[in-house]
């Protein structure tokens, strides 16, 4: 299967942002992880700060699976929301922290209505959750 593993803003820092929330691994080095464990599929990651640059991956046809941490995106971009919403293709929705035990303008989500699933607070374990439950 091929799926698109795709970051939000300041995920570029993990690894080193708040370590005691995020963790001291950086993606690069999880990336690593799960493409070894999960050789049979193709795992592609994208990351960038800027929200009209996650859209314009989102929309390029070249995987069957989403995988998204929007990141501070998640409590108020409408327009990846919109974006998700005219993918059809099975979409997970990946926060490391528990959104739920943070600031309460965390615990609000747009983009996962638009989402099959969300995995919540299992750290960078997030991640291979969504992969297992999407092969």
């Amino acid at each position: 299967m091929k799926i698109l593993i795709i970051n939000g803003p300041n995920l570029n820092l993990l690894g080193t942002r708040e370590p005691e929330i995020y963790g001291t691994v950086s993606m690069e080095d999880y990336l690593t992880v799960l493409k070894n464990e999960f050789s049979s599929d193709e795992l592609f990651y994208y990351q960038s700060n800027i929200e009209g640059a996650l859209i314009n991956r989102l929309q390029e046809d070249n995987f069957e699976a989403v995988i998204i941490n929007p990141g501070a995106f998640t409590h108020y971009s409408y327009a990846i929301s919109d974006c998700l919403k005219n993918i059809r293709l099975p979409k997970i929705e990946v926060h490391i922290s528990n959104i739920y035990k943070r600031e309460e303008f965390r615990k609000k989500s747009v983009t996962a209505e638009s989402c099959d699933a969300v995995i919540s607070g299992f750290g960078m374990k997030g991640y291979r959750l969504a992969i297992l439950s999407l092969i």
